[in-house]
């Protein structure tokens, strides 16, 4: 039996880590592209260009991996929910969601992926329940919590509050099903890359459907602002990004990969000190140190004897 440090573990807990830390430093950037998208094009038509021109991209490095692009109905049928789910439904009901709370708290309800997933995982997959990685998942939300809690302290009670935290929950939720199908397909053997190109080509089409419903405009802005931030939401933000995070889902399972959702928002707040003037309070080094408690619990890897 292999010795834990074996160079075979070192390198696969290498890859994790990289994989982990690139979907926390891409998804963490992000925030502040999505507000340079606001302003005179509808967020679904946003969505519905930032996934036209992602999925051709993640095709073409699908096949340049040798990923195949033809299956079953059934096997699409399975990418339409993908595309449905984290594509759409999950972006869709965010924005929407913004308009009622503050950003702040936005983040700390997606943060609520890390423990969603727990909880898919163990009910949908069958996984065990890892008590270590729900303990870390717990503590590293009650930090984002404490990053979020000036905002989230000046959010009077009401139904708007209500009803952005509704749409967050819902939109949270959205994506962690979209994280058991994405899951499932892999534990099918179908690549990772062929499976995220036609879901953001099924959740470019959804997102469509809901600006024709919505009775939106299909206009580009042709701000530079508005052009570039629609191009690095496409290619790093998307195509890298959840390239990074679905393998990632499959390396080390569900669970412990939806935690880059509590890190993401802490990469957010530290660009936000560098280009919006964002102030840290005592509390918000507190809920860094629990963030960080909370990913060192979800990652630490349980030692074997030799």
């Amino acid at each position: 039996m292999p010795s834990p440090q074996s160079p075979a573990r070192s390198s696969n807990a290498a890859r994790d880590y990289t994989l982990f830390g690139a979907t926390v430093l891409l998804w963490g950037t992000t925030w502040i592209a999505l507000k340079l998208q606001l302003g005179t094009v509808a967020p679904q038509v946003s969505l519905v260009w930032r996934f036209l021109l992602a999925a051709p991209i993640m095709a073409v490095v699908a096949r340049s991996f040798g990923a195949p692009l033809l299956f079953p109905l059934r096997t699409h049928l399975r990418f339409a929910g993908i595309g449905v789910l984290m594509f759409s439904t999950n972006f869709v009901l965010f924005y929407n969601a913004g308009a009622f709370v503050v950003s702040g708290l936005l983040s700390v309800i997606f943060s609520l992926a890390a423990v969603i997933n727990i909880v898919l995982a163990v009910t949908v997959l069958r996984e065990p329940l890892r008590p270590r990685v729900a303990f870390g998942a717990l503590i590293g939300v009650a930090g984002a919590a404490c990053l979020f809690g000036h905002e989230i302290a000046g959010t009077a009670l009401g139904w708007k509050p209500a009803t952005g935290l509704l749409l967050g929950v819902c939109g949270t939720f959205s994506f962690c099903l979209g994280n058991m199908l994405a899951a499932r397909n892999q534990r099918d053997g179908i690549p990772v890359l062929s499976g995220a190109a036609w879901g953001m080509a099924y959740g470019a089409l959804a997102n469509a459907a809901v600006a024709l419903v919505a009775g939106s405009r299909f206009a580009i802005d042709p701000h530079p602002a508005y052009v570039l931030s629609l191009l690095w939401l496409a290619i790093p933000g998307s195509v890298v990004t959840f390239w990074a995070y679905l393998v990632l889902l499959g390396r080390i399972g569900p669970d412990r990969a939806a935690y880059t959702a509590v890190l993401a928002p802490v990469l957010a707040l530290v660009v936000s000190t560098l280009f919006e003037d964002y102030h840290w309070s005592p509390i918000a080094f507190l809920g860094i140190g629990l963030v960080v408690a909370g990913n060192v619990l979800v990652l630490a890897r349980r030692q074997r004897r030799a």
